[in-house]
């Protein structure tokens, strides 16, 4: 069934236009993308089951593309459509933070990172390097390990640093077990950089740690 042919009051597109898109659920707004449904299914339907099957909408925008062609009824028009709408959230902001400070909009520079790294099945280190303004030069995965080891050479991100003439970074990496509290690893680790890029007068302004759902902040929580 396609959205033309449910009910008014259940078509996510009215319900867009008059009540905005905060108003809309996760599935309504998939159901926006995929436009129709399936035989036996209508199309909001056939998002909620989608939604559910990969644990959420961020689970599912970040899922590689042979988990997206098992899904009957996404081909390879909606699959890209999908794709396109996670990179035009990461490049906006992206964008955001090179306009202004980045600790002036915690939550910003939060959802950023989780974009970036927070569904990947791999344990993912990466650097953001500030200005002196403290405003988005450049960002970088530099290491990637397992679910369990990262290996991060305090050496390479201080050479990237200087390359970018950065007076800080935000340090950032993904638990992919979802538990987003830091390990005394991540704390060791964290001492490590602060204590190598310091000598270069280079800040250490935050270490994030993400999952797919969730976002711990070492500077917010006091243990930076």
């Amino acid at each position: 069934m396609p959205l033309k042919d449910l009910p008014a009051d259940a078509r996510p597109r009215e319900k867009l236009l008059s009540r905005g898109a905060a108003a809309l659920s996760d599935a309504e707004l998939l159901a926006l993308l995929l436009r129709t449904g399936i035989e036996g299914k209508n199309v909001v339907a056939l998002a909620q089951e989608i939604v559910d099957q990969f644990g959420g909408i961020s689970g599912l925008l970040h899922s590689d593309g042979k988990a997206l062609q098992s899904i009957k009824g996404l081909g390879p028009a909606k699959q890209a459509e999908l794709q396109a709408v996670l990179e035009l959230s990461r490049r906006a902001l992206a964008q955001q933070m090179t306009q202004k400070p980045i600790l002036d909009t915690p939550a910003t520079l939060l959802d950023f990172v989780r974009l970036q790294i927070g569904s990947k099945p791999y344990e993912s280190f990466m650097v953001i390097f500030i200005d002196a303004t403290q405003k988005l030069i450049a960002f970088e995965e530099m290491f990637r390990g397992t679910l369990s080891t990262t290996s991060v050479y305090p050496r390479e991100v201080a050479l990237r640093a200087l390359h970018h003439h950065a007076a800080g970074v935000v340090l950032a990496h993904n638990h992919p077990s979802g538990e987003v509290k830091p390990s005394h690893q991540d704390m060791a680790l964290t001492s490590r950089l602060k204590a190598a890029l310091g000598l270069l007068d280079i800040v250490v302004m935050d270490h994030i740690i993400v999952s797919q759902a969730d976002t711990f902040s070492m500077l917010a929580e006091g243990v930076l």
